[in-house]
């Protein structure tokens, strides 16, 4: 599959620069790249590199450009143009319209002819797959699914029932919707399962990361909405809803019925605790601990950067001594206020 430079320009809008017919034949690193490949730049630290980058073109800034040796894409965004650039050389294998004959289907499911149902899959009843869906091998649809068009679920992926997929969706290997959520009762030192009654929505364009869960809600529904992305093994708990093209990177945890806004990113390994309110336009950072609601854009950390165990160790004292210390403090600062008065 190759492509030409001016060819690229048109599919993703960008301005070629230099020799227009270049032939691109699949993409690369900027350091790593050969004749017959492009690459991007989009951060100026790596611009040194320009210069002696084999890459038969670059995807980048105007700004950049003067830097650059060869030809190239000039973009407003280089990291979307390269996304878009890569998905070229990199398109999805076609599914092959049908259900396997291994697969296991209930007859009251109803699946469109364009649908691929993979090897071994289960399809319970009532549910319900839509044009150009993708049900790789081994995965498990449990009674009353619904999984919109042109969503991919690539394999051995479980939905419990009544759950609801969106359209144009990537559920990757491993991921469990609707799993119940952690509630229980409290009984004389024994703990009673409260059942769990709501099911999972996930919008339009979502996409889960491998090994990710998702669990119902307890009444009402957990909801994903359109465009979010989680990364592999999140765990989100009952009743939380995700707004719209929020990110969440790897191991991030949600706690019940927190409720996170639009377009926040969400670093790994951080954790939100339930019942919390996060509004739209949110960033935290990595391993931070969300312990409050969030009730005005921008961005948020906790925690302590890594160190020598010497020096954290010592630090874990002061820790310690910091409750005596503000005592001490607040004195000190009374002794000293009742000098000024006295002249």
């Amino acid at each position: 599959m190759s492509f030409t430079l001016a060819e690229l320009a048109q599919r993703v809008g960008a301005r070629p620069v230099g020799d227009a017919a270049c032939v691109i034949e699949g993409v690369a690193t900027l350091t790593g790249a050969l004749p017959g490949t492009i690459t991007f730049l989009t951060n100026p630290r790596y611009r040194k590199h320009l210069q002696d980058s084999k890459a038969s073109a670059v995807i980048l800034k105007e700004d950049d450009l003067p830097f650059c040796a060869t030809n190239a894409l000039v973009a407003a965004n280089p990291h979307l143009a390269y996304a878009q650039v890569a998905a070229l050389f990199a398109p999805l294998p076609d599914a092959v319209p049908g259900v396997h004959p291994s697969a296991v289907v209930a007859d009251t499911a109803r699946i469109d002819p364009s649908a691929s149902i993979g090897a071994h899959c289960v399809i319970g009843a009532d549910c319900v797959i839509g044009a150009a869906a993708i049900i790789g091998p081994g995965c498990i649809l449990e009674h009353g699914v619904s999984i919109g068009s042109a969503t991919r679920l690539v394999a051995n992926v479980t939905i419990y029932f009544g759950c609801r997929i969106g359209q144009r969706s990537l559920i990757h290997a491993g991921a469990v919707i609707g799993s119940d959520g952690f509630g229980f009762a409290h009984d004389r030192g024994a703990w009673i399962k409260v059942p769990q009654l709501g099911a999972v929505v996930l919008g339009d364009d979502v996409e889960v990361g491998a090994n990710t869960s998702i669990d119902r809600g307890a009444v009402e529904d957990t909801v994903i909405e359109d465009g979010v992305k989680l990364d592999n093994q999140i765990q989100v708990a009952h009743n939380v809803r995700i707004g719209a093209h929020t990110a969440m990177a790897g191991c991030v945890g949600v706690a019940g019925s927190a409720v996170i806004g639009k377009h926040c990113a969400i670093g790994g390994g951080a954790g939100i605790l339930g019942h919390l309110e996060i509004v739209d336009g949110v960033t935290v950072t990595a391993m931070s601990l969300v312990t409050k609601s969030l009730k005005e854009p921008g961005v948020y950390s906790s925690g302590t950067p890594l160190e020598r165990s010497e020096q954290w160790h010592k630090n874990t004292v002061r820790f310690k001594q910091l409750d005596e210390m503000a005592r001490r403090l607040r004195l000190l600062e009374k002794e000293l206020d009742e000098l000024k008065k006295k002249g």
